[in-house]
């Protein structure tokens, strides 16, 4: 775990990454922005090369997406679609950390419906800003966008049915108060749900080392058994880690571009090793019920709306 310091470093370089990220997706050349190896995918420039990215690229489908804005699809730089996967129903509390352009946000808005609520959480100012433009085009009213770091969450404790996450706690330094803030904002029953890169076994240092990859979703990763442990440590049970996509050595050369590392021999070394997951768990405790949603009549005479 990086000190204090690196942490700092670290952190910066994320925000000013992402923050150039949000404005090149926002401004007048947006619409060559993507790089997406066919039109409708999801898979546009990711933080590390200027190449079609395997790790962001096709993550959501037509239907999920039509009626969003285009930005936040554009914006999106996450490496699975925990939307997909997660399990939401009407009438219930989102919380994504590291929310981005806020594609996931107003996904989790549809799916909770006007009954529920989905808060968005991210650091960059610029982000933040595109977030809020893409809510105000959706017509979005069950969305709101916080400002703060995913290691202190600014929601209280037990407020929260399901924490999502799309490739951003890999670039946190300091993963176990990631996670004990998740648990923490989390209602008792809740339930975590998070896509992310996990890693089997131990990558080269080099990889480890760069802060490229860092900020490109590869070299923060932790390992199956390490995230398996850190979430039980913080008290979740019922954890697990399903593979979606697993990166080739193909894959790892278009990660590993322009990092100033000997891309061949690496890649061959983490081919297979780094891959795209959906990790599941659940805070103990019993589920609140929610109380049945009632639509509200309308009125339809002089005497029925007292």
């Amino acid at each position: 775990m990086p000190d204090a310091t690196g942490m700092t470093t670290l952190q910066d370089t994320v925000k000013e990454r992402y923050g150039a990220a949000a404005l090149r997706v926002a401004g007048p050349d947006a619409a060559g922005a993507c790089c997406a190896p066919a039109a409708g995918s999801s898979g546009c420039c990711g933080a590390t090369t200027a190449s079609w990215d395997p790790i962001t690229a096709n993550l959501y489908d037509d239907a999920q997406t039509k009626g969003l804005p285009a930005e936040a699809l554009l914006a999106s730089l996450g490496c699975g679609n925990p939307t997909a996967l997660a399990d939401l129903a009407p009438g219930e509390t989102v919380l994504d950390l590291g929310s981005g352009g806020g594609i996931d946000v107003l996904l989790s808005a549809r799916r909770v419906g006007p009954h529920g609520k989905a808060y968005g959480l991210d650091m960059t100012d610029e982000m933040l800003a595109l977030a809020n433009e893409n809510k105000a085009r959706a017509g979005a009213t069950n969305v709101e966008f916080l400002r703060g770091n995913i290691e202190s969450i600014p929601l209280p404790s037990a407020t929260v049915d399901v924490v999502i996450s799309n490739c951003v706690i890999n670039l946190s330094g300091d993963k176990r108060t990631v996670l004990a803030e998740a648990f923490r904002v989390l209602k008792p029953g809740g339930r975590f749900a998070v896509s992310d890169v996990v890693v089997r076994g131990h990558p080269p240092d080099a990889v480890r080392k760069s802060m490229e990859l860092w900020i490109g979703c590869v070299a923060g990763a932790l390992e199956e058994q390490e995230f398996l442990g850190l979430l039980a440590s913080v008290g979740f049970v019922d954890a697990s880690i399903e593979p979606t996509r697993v990166y080739s050595a193909a894959d790892a050369a278009a990660f590993l571009a322009g990092s100033g590392l000997d891309t061949e021999s690496l890649a061959a070394e983490i081919d297979g090793r780094f891959m795209g997951a959906f990790i599941r768990a659940t805070k103990p405790g019993i589920r609140a019920a929610r109380a049945p949603i009632v639509e509200t009549a309308s009125c339809c005479g002089p005497d029925c709306c007292q």
